[in-house]
């Protein structure tokens, strides 16, 4: 590592270990090249947010016109606000336990030096041992992470990177993993997983082994991508030696994708290394860019529907106390059939009866309201159950929740209009936007409720740097 002295302190910076092999040397010809590279990428228009890219890793000679179209589409995404990437990828060349997150200030290619951001490899060692701060792997020449920053030094204006190398992790430890990234990911953060794809088939056999991978990707399930590999490697292909080389980084992707709701995916471009000018069809490498967005939440439940998921809650909760069963309903229009998170609120004689609901469930809404409302009525542990000589006299309300979002500073809260989720530890708590209205709270009243009598906490320790603050909105309506 390279160290300079700064206001009498030592800041590190990893050296560009691989200008003059996998990227030219000279600042000039690799600009030349990168904008060559970008100027013939055709992007789609992407609506939503990315989250996750994937894109190779091997010299730009051969998989640049692959990664151009990645972070071609990126950038015009993110429209110039500042952001984090955080880069993982395999190490190829150093054996790791857990994920290697490096310690420098900063990492230079032939196109300058870019800041790591220190607070996030803080909060993510502190939050998960899998995280470990160690410089020591990335001292090596390792071409997975470092092959990807002069793409974003040139597409980005002002952004910041975490390095995290990987190599194996067993299921559990890659759910551990995958969790503990996706809650210290704000609108602000990006992840780029690297990966090349098959390694040394000839020309069309790449063809085909890949195009099956890209498959399983898009599938978004872990356990086809997995299934889909081995298939391959029992047909026996010439010189496979294997389907992706970064397997880990991009599982690790598609779990922590999964947990953002970003199931949106995308195959931008895909070409292996025989397409390339100075390629041989012989043995070839496949590179592919793909793209994981999460939508923005753009909805809104008419009165006809509002109606039907009333009756849902309603027709739920007096068949189960009256006959022991959940009725079937009809099929739902579109909408009703999203994955979407729902509350619902019980009263009586406009005291609150139950309350309950689910942020990101995995079954249509029409079925979520008919399971909360259940539970609500007979499962918030502040209440008895519902019994059934009270079956008329409940009113019914339902909020239809936006997928939580993630916030750092306290101050973009919206009173009234986000609802809050507050999280330290094992200590959780949430309460719905309208709360604040229907108690007239200001946000401090509102944050204070929240953590005392929600989430078990001091009641001013939502303006602490160790909470984590979570908004949402919701489309909120009742009998």
């Amino acid at each position: 590592m390279i160290t300079e002295s700064k206001k009498h302190s030592k800041i590190t910076i990893r050296p560009a270990l691989l200008a003059g092999s996998f990227y030219p040397a000279d600042p000039g010809e690799l600009r030349q090249m990168i904008a060559k590279f970008l100027d013939q990428a055709r992007t789609p228009k992407i609506t939503g947010n990315i989250k996750v890219l994937i894109s190779p890793h091997a010299g730009l000679v051969y998989s640049g016109a692959v990664a151009a179209y990645g972070y071609k589409t990126l950038s015009e995404n993110i429209r110039k606000k500042p952001v984090t990437v955080i880069i993982i990828g395999p190490s190829h060349r150093y054996p790791i336990t857990g994920l290697a997150i490096d310690n420098s200030d900063y990492w230079r290619t032939a196109l300058g030096k870019t800041a790591l951001d220190a607070n996030l490899r803080d909060k993510l060692a502190s939050a998960n041992h899998l995280f470990k701060i160690d410089s020591i792997p990335h001292k090596q020449p390792e071409n997975s992470l470092e092959i990807q920053l002069p793409f974003l030094q040139t597409v980005l204006d002002d952004f910041k990177i975490l390095p995290i190398l990987i190599n194996q992790l067993t299921d559990d430890k890659l759910k551990q993993a995958s969790k503990a990234l996706a809650e210290q990911i704000d609108d602000n953060t990006i992840i780029a997983a690297s990966s090349d794809l098959s390694h040394y088939p000839a020309y069309d056999q790449a063809n085909f082994a890949d195009a099956e991978v890209n498959q399983a990707i898009l599938s978004g399930q872990i356990s086809r991508l997995r299934q889909t590999i081995y298939d391959l490697e029992q047909k026996n292909i010439q010189n496979l030696a294997t389907c992706m080389c970064g397997q880990q980084a991009v599982e690790l992707m598609m779990e922590t994708a999964g947990i953002m709701q970003a199931r949106d995916i995308k195959l931008l471009k895909y070409a292996n290394s025989g397409d390339a000018k100075i390629g041989d069809k012989s043995q070839v490498v496949g590179y592919s860019s793909i793209i994981f967005i999460s939508q923005n939440p753009n909805f809104e439940i008419d009165r006809r529907d509002q109606k039907k998921l009333l009756k849902i809650a309603r027709q739920s909760v007096e068949s189960y106390i009256t006959k022991c069963a959940v009725p079937k309903f009809n099929k739902a229009s579109p909408l009703l059939n999203k994955q979407l998170g729902a509350f619902v609120t019980l009263k009586k004689h406009g005291a609150l009866r139950g309350c309950i609901g689910v942020f990101e469930p995995d079954i249509p809404l029409y079925k979520t309201v008919s399971q909360m409302a259940i539970a609500a009525a007979f499962h918030d542990s502040r209440f008895l159950p519902v019994q059934e000589e009270e079956l008329p006299e409940l009113e019914y309300e339902i909020s239809v929740l936006s997928p939580l979002k993630r916030v750092r500073d306290w101050r973009k809260i919206e009173i009234g209009r986000h609802g809050v989720e507050v999280r330290q530890g094992l200590h959780r708590g949430v309460f719905l936007p309208q709360v604040a209205a229907e108690n007239n709270w200001g946000l401090n009243e509102f944050m204070n409720a929240l953590c005392v009598h929600k989430a078990g906490l001091p009641q001013d320790c939502w303006k602490n740097s160790d909470i984590e603050l979570y908004v949402f909105t919701a489309q909120v309506f009742g009998d």
